[in-house]
């Protein structure tokens, strides 16, 4: 580990304190503003490009306690000081954060983690939540754990005032993505998310089981607006041709709601870096009319702090286009 690393871990109790000291409570962002309806989402995003910002846990995942690791990895953050760290770090008032860095979903471990993101004036844009059941399995037990899973989270969301999670689409055993049975499961989920006023977003991640066309045919066939799509900028071009990709995106854009993922560059899976064409995908955004979140996800081989620094500063200047 690089020693600017190991200053940036020694120093973020003392730079996120400061944080929560200088934010009041009063600026809290109202990232989760709802009409009563629950006919459709209706968020009130925030329309200055860099309060439109947030910044994702996975990518500092080297410095952050994942599930179990809080009595076995002291050096490590807790989720809790994730939001002043950011504030500190990169003055950024949203965080996306990661499943496997929740330590609990008991209503105690909510709530305080609710309320220490309120004292440090930060929102939560999404929470990013990975599964092991897939909602297209042929077998009815693993698409009712699923959604059971799901469900948990999205409780979770709403203890934490996060207007909707990710949740990802494992792949199936001996089994191909099944548009019909993934969207009669899905729209199961997002009619609970509904309930609670929570958005459930599908990301293009996986290029099998989560290729972005695949979405968008599910995301119609189930035909409920509580089920949105995520553009991540650059997960199916470490798959696809870029053509394949960027019309990929656009099509999400479409679909999409809330939240979506800037990067700049991705490892192949064979040692390759691919590099996005940022004017192109936000172009394609902005094209979009999309006015939700743009969560920095830096996820490439280097220092994630200088990464998402890199991000921010370019994204600042294309949400700025008019």
């Amino acid at each position: 580990m690089t020693t600017a690393l190991r200053l940036e871990r020694r120093d973020f109790l003392k730079q996120g304190i400061a944080a929560a000291g200088g934010l009041a409570a009063s600026t809290l962002p109202l990232v989760a503003a709802r009409t009563g309806s629950v006919t459709a989402p209706h968020l009130s995003f925030p329309a200055s490009p860099r309060e439109r910002i947030s910044v994702a846990s996975y990518p500092f995942r080297e410095f952050i306690a994942g599930r179990g690791e809080q009595s076995a990895a002291r050096a490590k953050m807790p989720i809790k000081d994730f939001g002043a760290h950011v504030a500190a770090k990169f003055g950024v008032r949203h965080v996306e954060p990661w499943s496997a860095h929740f330590s609990s979903l008991e209503p105690d471990y909510l709530a305080e983690l609710s309320a220490t993101l309120a004292a440090a004036g930060v929102g939560v844009a999404n929470i990013a939540v990975d599964g092991e059941h897939s909602p297209y399995a042929p077998e009815k037990n693993e698409r009712a754990r699923a959604i059971a899973f799901c469900r948990a989270w999205i409780d979770a969301a709403a203890a934490i005032h996060a207007p909707g999670i990710r949740t990802n689409i494992p792949p199936a055993k001996a089994a191909e993505p099944n548009v019909e049975r993934a969207a009669e499961t899905l729209r199961q989920i997002a009619d609970y998310g509904a309930s609670k006023n929570i958005v459930v977003n599908l990301e293009n991640d996986n290029p099998v089981s989560e290729d972005p066309y695949f979405l968008v045919k599910v995301i119609d066939s189930a035909a409920t607006p509580w089920l949105r799509a995520l553009p991540d900028f650059g997960n199916t071009l470490t798959a696809h041709p870029p053509q394949y990709a960027y019309d990929g995106l656009a099509k999400m854009f479409a679909h999409a709601y809330g939240i979506c993922h800037v990067k700049a560059m991705e490892e192949d899976g064979k040692g390759d870096l691919v590099h996005v064409d940022l004017d192109r995908a936000f172009s394609i955004l902005r094209a979009s009319g999309f006015r939700g979140y743009c969560s920095m996800e830096f996820d490439s081989p280097g220092d994630p702090y200088a990464g998402t620094r890199a991000l921010i500063e370019q994204s600042l200047k294309a949400l700025s286009v008019s």
